[in-house]
């Protein structure tokens, strides 16, 4: 069980309060594409990512819906928009300190989605026999 902070005393969540917290993470994390581009700039800290090669670089994402996750990633505290003083003038996204607190959670999704990905192609080639 997870573990609250209370007045300085540590105790065991309640699974209510654990619900809460999974549901909190779902409404600020959740859907197809945060967690993506989340991962993409993590792995990409020294680069300067522009929105077209965000774009580019994650596959099916409609430049509607990115332009929709980034501001709701830079609400959330995850990502800065940085206007680069160029001409013309282009905009710079990065994970801050606060969004790299996620990236356990795209790691243990990654791994688990790689050992996933392995057990169904051993299902499909057993069946296949």
């Amino acid at each position: 069980m997870a573990k609250i902070i209370e007045n300085g005393v540590e105790r065991e969540a309640s699974c209510t309060e654990e619900l809460f917290a999974m549901r909190d993470s779902l409404d600020v994390l959740g859907g197809k594409w945060k967690l993506m581009i989340l991962r993409y700039l993590t792995n990409r800290p020294d680069q300067k990512i522009h929105f077209k090669r965000l774009e580019r670089s994650i596959e099916g994402i409609s430049a509607k819906m990115l332009s929709k996750e980034l501001k709701e990633l830079e609400m959330n505290l995850l990502i800065t928009r940085t206007i680069q003083d160029t001409k013309p003038i282009t905009v710079t996204y990065a994970v801050t300190d606060y969004g790299k607190s996620v990236f356990p959670v795209t790691e243990t999704l990654v791994k688990w989605g790689i050992l996933h990905r392995e057990k169904i192609k051993e299902s499909m080639n057993s069946s296949d026999l």
